[in-house]
């Protein structure tokens, strides 16, 4: 079966950075939407429009076609007595911002009493080559495209 608008696609995938280091290794395959449905970057998308099981390709992102620009207005500080106890380096804070949306912020650092959050994706700002293979493809469910996602193994549960 052909990736085509509305169909399931399992990939594995493979994200490195711009020199070739390995940033991305827990092995799960990926499972998304096909078809406009923001599940994936774009320019994977166009790339796998059309394919079948089987197809391989490596593309090269830049933080435009991936996890955009690094924004310094991310990046801030909370007072240690502020911050919820048990978080550490390497946990995630979700705070109200001041625009009445929510973000998770990452803890990168607590120095003293001042907490150090990064509310940017860990790869933002970056150029990545991710590789990916097509696993399988099958028609989505009436629900999933209700949805705009895949449910089940690999997908999204409720």
């Amino acid at each position: 079966m052909k990736i085509e608008k509305d169909t399931a696609v399992t990939l594995s995938v493979k994200l490195n950075d711009a020199n070739g280091k390995r940033i991305d290794d827990d092995g799960h395959p990926m499972v998304y939407l096909h078809g406009g449905y923001d599940n994936i970057f774009p320019k994977v998308e166009a790339a796998l429009d059309g394919q079948e099981s089987g197809y391989q390709v490596t593309l090269t992102l830049t933080p435009d076609n991936a996890f955009g620009q690094r924004d310094a207005s991310l990046v801030k500080t909370i007072d240690k007595k502020d911050f919820p106890p048990g978080v550490k380096v390497g946990g995630q804070l979700q705070i109200h911002g001041e625009d009445g949306v929510d973000r998770i912020y990452n803890v990168v650092k607590i120095k003293g009493p001042v907490v150090h959050l990064d509310g940017n994706h860990p790869f933002a700002g970056q150029t990545l080559r991710i590789t990916v293979k097509v696993v399988e493809v099958r028609a989505a469910t009436a629900e999933e495209i209700a949805h705009k996602h895949v449910h089940g193994e690999h997908g999204h549960h409720h």
